[in-house]
């Protein structure tokens, strides 16, 4: 751990050369005073299990714009309010679109043997319509050619068109802690390669790919809609019972069949009875609820008000909504209950803030960071009608920082900077009392998929932790298996702690944070605009 230390030190006084010594020194040491209540509260008298469990075994999942991230909306403020917090408050944004629950799903293999089938729906996509019973048809289509092969043949039939992919004996441990090289490598700013024309796995060849079999998709969609087929099949990406599920278009426009993402077990099964010329039945039944009622949805906001410089902000956050498979407990349950609980601290030690903090949780992440994306907008800078410059707010010079959690319950690692130089000597200080603690990196590079970026946009500084990764790739991002069992207690607390110290530290600097340039405006959206976590 010593040799990680330094070495991450050398970099980041490496990072920070453009400061000078003088500015470096106008940024006092960490309050460990003021640290020490705040390890006490987060440490002896943490709520952060509790509320976990209510936001994911009572309140979760929380697809956006369903019934239940409205509950869950309200649990949240009813507890924020609770606590003492001010201003809590839904602020609306839209319209996001439809909203969408499922009510019931029944699948089971009946012939040659029966098994309950391990299988969810994805979401906004139709159910049944009552209890269909039909055969399992393997369909193979590679090109717009082999639609006609099955032209009239499919109606009323379960439809698989992934090939079984092969499926390796899981032997290891899939949760996964940063060693010291790894933080090492991490810390090192990365020099882009030119991928020229290569075709690698990210040039030109490979999106070429993607959008080819994008295209291919969306016309196997369609056909098996106009087919009248009774639910489509896809095998999930994990292995070992695990469903990764997310959804279909949420657009009314773009008709989709039921469709179903099914345990690769169960679907290697199928295909292999198939195989063996021996049909199988299968039946199911899925009831699906759509909401046309409100096509806006919400953030969640609540403050702790500042002393002399309240008008100047620090902001902590992230996203409320989750996939419908689990309960959302690492993704990300386990992001806003630390900033919950990170906030809860803070009004709870009740030590003295220059400016007025703010958390945020953000709707619609999973579908774009579209939650996030329209609070900035709303309260801090938006394109121009010609798309050409940015229409700032005035609270876009009041905003201090950002801070996000967004990589499931893993223990903070680090920061990543987002490119921001200026600020790593700061940090370096304020990371000094969590050495013991496992924090002690930084890196320069940008992460992306998650709310940060939604302010770094706009040329906020925005961050998000370096956590240990455990098995949220692995076993819990967007799957089944994102349930309150796998979080990690000590790693939540260890959260909660040092993201209420940051936060204390930035709205008690002797100024704020500093900024990276403005970005030029970003052409239109054309789709999604992000993955989301």
């Amino acid at each position: 751990m010593r040799k990680s230390v330094k070495f991450s030190a050398v970099v980041v006084l490496n990072l920070g050369l453009a400061l000078g010594l003088a500015a470096q020194m106008s940024w006092p040491a960490p309050d460990l005073d003021a640290i020490h209540k705040i390890k006490t509260e987060g440490f002896a008298h943490s709520q952060v299990m509790e509320t976990m469990s209510y936001l994911t075994d009572v309140y979760g999942p929380r697809l956006t714009n369903s019934p239940d991230i409205k509950e869950a909306g309200q649990y949240a403020m009813k507890t924020l309010t609770s606590w003492g917090l001010s201003n809590v408050k839904e602020e609306t944004w839209g319209p996001f679109g439809r909203g969408w629950s499922n009510e019931l799903f029944e699948a089971n293999v009946i012939s040659p043997r029966h098994f309950p089938l391990i299988a969810y729906p994805m979401a906004w996509s139709p159910g049944t319509n009552g209890t269909v019973t039909a055969e399992v048809v393997y369909v193979e289509i590679s090109n717009d050619q082999d639609f006609d092969k099955y032209k009239g043949q499919l109606k009323g039939k379960f439809v698989m068109t992934e090939p079984m992919r092969e499926i390796e004996p899981n032997f290891t441990a899939d949760a996964h802690r940063y060693t010291d090289e790894e933080l090492a490598e991490l810390a090192v700013e990365p020099v882009p390669a030119g991928r020229g024309g290569r075709g690698g796995r990210g040039g030109p060849a490979a999106f070429a790919a993607f959008a080819a079999q994008r295209e291919l998709n969306a016309k196997i969609q369609k056909f098996l809609v106009d087919e009248g087929v009774a639910a489509w099949l896809s095998p999930s990406p994990h292995d070992d019972g695990t469903i990764q599920v997310q959804s279909v278009s949420r657009d009314p426009n773009v008709p989709s069949p039921p469709r179903v993402v099914v345990d690769v077990e169960n679907y290697g099964r199928i295909m292999r009875i198939l195989e063996k010329k021996i049909p199988v039945t299968l039946q199911m039944n899925i009831v699906n609820k759509f909401y046309d009622d409100d096509l806006n949805s919400f953030n969640i906001t609540a403050e702790i008000p500042g002393t002399d410089k309240a008008d100047e902000l620090v902001m902590l956050g992230g996203h409320f909504d989750s996939w419908h498979s689990g309960t959302g407990a690492t993704d990300n349950g386990a992001g806003s209950v630390v900033m919950m609980e990170a906030i809860r601290i803070l009004k709870a030690t009740g030590l003295k803030m220059r400016r007025t903090v703010r958390l945020g949780l953000w709707t619609g992440e999973e579908e774009g960071l579209l939650g996030s994306r329209a609070y900035v907008a709303q309260h801090f800078a938006a394109p121009s009608a010609d798309n050409k410059e940015w229409m700032l707010k005035p609270e876009h010079a009041k905003l201090s920082g950002y801070f996000n959690v967004d990589n499931g319950t893993g223990r903070i690692r680090g920061v990543y900077l987002q490119g921001n130089e200026a600020v790593a000597p700061i940090f370096q200080k304020w990371m000094e009392p969590f050495h013991d603690l496992g924090m002690t990196t930084l890196t320069i590079r940008n992460t992306g998929g998650t709310d940060h970026l939604s302010y770094a946009a706009v040329g906020l500084p925005g961050f998000q932790f370096i956590q240990d990764p455990l098995d949220y790739e692995t076993r819990t991002h967007h799957t089944n298996m994102d349930v309150y069992e796998r979080i990690s207690e000590p790693d939540m607390k260890q959260m909660a702690v040092i993201v209420a110290s940051f936060v204390y530290m930035t709205a008690n600097a002797p100024q704020m944070l500093p900024r990276v340039p403005m970005p030029p405006v970003p052409p239109p959206p054309g789709g999604r605009g992000g993955r989301g976590m």
